[in-house]
């Protein structure tokens, strides 16, 4: 399997994933008044809960604090 195919059946994952979240989050916890700007309304829920899951899946650049060997040599 290809590590980019891969990549993006992972991050497709996570976003359905989220969606189903934040639509339950919705379904099971989100307020009936609708004053709720996250919460009160299907789509914002599941649309906030997919992109949560993008954020959790999508990589993070890491820094390299490697010490060069090069400028520890006299």
């Amino acid at each position: 399997m290809n590590f980019r195919k891969f990549l993006n059946l992972k991050t497709l994952f996570s976003i359905m994933a989220g969606a189903i979240l934040g639509f339950g989050y919705y379904y099971f916890v989100g307020c009936r008044t609708g004053t709720c700007p996250i919460s009160g309304n299907l789509y914002i829920s599941t649309l906030y809960g997919a992109m949560v899951g993008f954020i959790l899946v999508f990589p993070s650049k890491k820094k390299d604090i490697g010490i060069n060997e090069n400028n520890n040599q006299k």
